[in-house]
This record gives C-alpha cells, structure tokens and sequence, in this order.
C-alpha cells in the first residue's frame, strides 16, 4: 500500500521509464501558479503539466485554442519556480506547430525560458516528422493521442476516441510509429480502457492515461478538477477529491496514493 511521501530525488526521464519496468504508476497533474506547484512538489507528483487547459480554467475561454506560447511561458515560469524535484512539462499551444521548424523554434524557446524538461504535443500522424525534428534536437516530447483538444472542432466534439475496430487499429500504429520516431512519453486522452492497456503493454515508453483506464503507466488530471472549482460540469473521468479531504494538500495527496494503489480510475471513471 503506498502511503504520499515527497519525491526522493529530481524526476528524469529514465526514473520514469524505470517506473514503468517496475510497475509503479506515475501521478501528474496540472498546474498554472507558484503556490499549487509547491503542494504538488512536496505531495509526490511526479509530473506536473502547464496545460493549455489553462485557457479553459484560468481565462474562461469555451476552448484551448486561445492559448499562445506566451501564455505557457508565463504560467511556467512560475510553476517552474514552485518545483523542486517534479518534472515540469508544457503544452505545445494550438499554432505553435504548424511547421517543423517553427514547431522547433518554439519549443527551444519555451524550455530556455521556463527550464521545462519536456514538451507535449497534440497530434498523430501529422506530427510524426515534428517528433523527429524534436528528438533530433535532443528535445524531450510527449505525444498526444485519442481526444485531442486542440482539434475538437475537426472532431465535432468532446468524443471518445478509438472505440470501433479501424480507429482502434489505426492508433496502435500510429502509436508506435511516433516511438519510432523518437517521443519519451505518451498521452492516451478518452480511449476505452481495453485499447488503452493494449497500447501500454505494447510501448517500451510510459502512457498517461485521463480518462483512458486503470491500466496506464500513469494518470493526469486537471488540478482545477479534483477540487471541484472547475465551471460547468465536470468531465465524466474525473473525481473531486477535495469533497473527501479537510484541505488541497490532502486532496492532492489522496489523489497520488490512489493512483500508486490503482484505486483511480476505477470503472466510473474509464471507457468502454
């Protein structure tokens, strides 16, 4: 039984890959400020993202395609500033790769000026020669899978991703092509659980999963989301963990002890 603990030396990426060998989940969150990054830190979360969802619950916007790269650098500089041994990851906003070389313009830039340690895009297929590109330049990244919210438009809405026979195929491949082509992490967002353990137990990198099962190397939630401060509904695969717990740090600790014990997601909060 795992018990919330701070994090006992600077997350790396082999720490992570090693967690995956070792079957230990990894627990991430988001955060925009200074102050959450602290509790974050000292809670054991192992990695915490600047999300373009902070277009959605920092500026009020209805999507995230309002954030830009200022708006990620700002936001990291003080989540940066809040962390001492988690990872620091940033979103890649809407527009800011729409070329191979403006893609690594801006993600050199993002990294020099928060001291991120990786960078998560959106995309498939589409950005398998921009993983390339980045991991050619020695640029850690994060794909993206399943529901992407930079492309809900194109998508005709917040849907689950992967549930027929085709779209399912044809993320395992592409899954494994954007390995191929050089990511350190993957993200599985609203995948039914049975594809999202099939694609875990096929890479040699970790999958963070939000909204895509149990089965996952890790998970990530939206900080706003597990203390119920979010407007509007929330989103079906996630938990308000405030509403059990005296205080955010506990809440944010609950949260982590639940990943690490495979309690969250459970069946309420997965796909089938």
């Amino acid at each position: 039984m795992y018990s919330p603990r701070p994090l006992h030396k600077k997350i790396t990426l082999p720490y992570l890959h090693q967690l995956k060998q070792q079957g230990e989940k990894i627990a991430c969150l988001t955060a925009y400020d200074y102050s959450f990054a602290r509790l974050m830190d000292v809670c054991g979360v192992e990695i915490v993202l600047v999300g373009d969802s902070l277009g959605m619950v920092i500026q009020g916007h209805d999507t995230t395609i309002p954030v830009t790269v200022e708006d990620i650098e700002y936001h990291g500089t003080a989540v940066a500033r809040g962390l001492e041994k988690s990872m620091l990851m940033l979103d890649m906003p809407y527009g800011s790769l729409n070329s191979q070389q403006q893609a690594l313009d801006n993600a050199t830039r993002m990294i020099k000026r928060t001291g991120a340690q990786i960078v998560k895009l959106e995309g498939g297929i589409t950005q398998l020669k921009t993983v390339e590109t980045l991991s050619k330049y020695r640029i850690p990244v994060c794909a993206h899978l399943g529901l992407q919210p930079q492309s809900v438009h194109k998508m005709g809405g917040y849907r689950v991703q992967g549930r027929d026979h085709d779209s399912a195929i044809e993320m395992k491949d592409t899954a494994l092509q954007i390995q191929e082509a050089g990511a350190d992490l993957l993200l599985l967002e609203c995948v039914p659980e049975s594809l999202a353990t099939e694609i875990t137990q096929l890479l040699q990198i970790p999958v963070i999963g939000i909204g895509a099962g149990v089965h996952c190397d890790g998970q990530i939630l939206v900080l706003q989301d597990i203390l119920g401060i979010a407007h509007g509904k929330a989103p079906s695969f996630s938990k308000n963990y405030l509403s059990e717990q005296p205080s955010i740090e506990t809440a944010i600790s609950a949260y982590v002890t639940e990943v690490k014990n495979q309690n969250f997601p459970d069946a309420s909060h997965s796909f089938s």
